[in-house]
């Protein structure tokens, strides 16, 4: 069984895309710098311990200003 459950993620997080992608980046810079938000984990995998992460109410999504402009947009 996977833990935390989809449910309990699909209510902090609405979708699943922006679950993933919140996820991996959070497991990726977990990889490079290291500083984990909660003082113990039950996964030992660092995409695990992101989706922990935002069980936990530890890690949200950031809302995007409008007026940013990215470089492949130009």
């Amino acid at each position: 069984m996977l833990y935390p459950s989809v449910d309990k993620l699909k209510k902090q997080i609405d979708s699943k895309y922006s679950l993933v992608s919140l996820a991996s980046k959070r497991a990726r810079q977990m990889q490079e710098e290291g500083g984990e938000h909660l003082s113990s984990y039950i996964s030992y995998k660092p995409v695990g311990k992101a989706l922990e992460e935002v069980a936990a109410g530890k890690l949200r999504k950031v809302q995007q200003d409008a007026s940013t402009v990215y470089e492949d947009e130009i």
